[in-house]
């Protein structure tokens, strides 16, 4: 049976103008609410509320399939458009006991660990705590409704209405978590420590050069 999608309608939450297509993938969502085909009117318990605008975050497009599927579309990585690997998202106003089915639909990837076992982590607002979905409920798989690229499609029910949902491709590690790490690191005034600043990235961040000695001996690393 053909997978057939309804054509969507995305509206951004503040501003109530509608968007989609590839100029999406520009940038990230931003409390993005996508409701169903030919709504309109007061935003309802259920339709979802998608957002990336955060550090690590990256998610630039999604697509109504049905009540109970969306499509995504991740955005490629810095300076390489070949790479499309990472996502890292939240979701909102969502309703008790809603089921859905999340198909992340343009990996560059042939072969992921998705395959052998990993599944993508999820935290929310009561529960900050990382978790790893069951892998049960995830599935990589070559897709004949998207050209036959992989895709990765997991199941979720969310359960409690007022907390806000965050999925990632796995634990995330941002850099202002590590410049507060070896910001630590040297208030501690480690004898066998040094860190330098080696110049600056394309983004104009900090890149660190740490040099760790013991016994005589100097190991370098960053």
């Amino acid at each position: 049976m053909e997978r057939k999608m309804e054509e969507n309608t995305v509206r951004d939450v503040e501003t109530g103008s509608e968007t989609g297509g590839e100029d999406a993938l520009v940038g990230n969502v931003n409390k993005l609410t996508v409701s169903p085909p030919g709504h309109s009117g007061a935003l309802r318990k259920g339709h979802l509320v998608f957002d990336a605008c955060f550090e690590s975050g990256n998610l630039g497009r999604v697509d109504y399939i049905s009540e109970f599927e969306f499509d995504l579309f991740i955005r490629p990585d810095t300076c390489n458009p070949r790479f499309r690997v990472w996502f890292n998202f939240t979701v909102e106003n969502v309703r008790e006991t809603q089921r859905v089915i999340f198909n992340v639909v343009n990996f560059s990837k042939t072969k992921s660990l998705y395959r052998d076992g990993m599944s993508p982590v999820v935290k929310s607002t009561s529960r900050p705590k990382w978790q790893r979905l069951p892998a049960k409920n995830v599935y990589y798989y070559r897709c004949p409704d998207h050209r036959r690229n992989y895709v990765m499609s997991f199941a979720f029910c969310f359960d409690r209405e007022d907390d806000v949902y965050q999925f990632a491709y796995c634990y995330p590690y941002t850099y202002s978590r590590l410049q507060h790490y070896l910001a630590s690191l040297e208030r501690r005034n480690l004898p066998y420590l040094k860190r330098e600043q080696l110049g600056l990235s394309v983004q104009q961040r900090h890149l660190d050069l740490l040099t760790i000695t013991n016994s005589g001996k100097s190991l370098r690393s960053y």
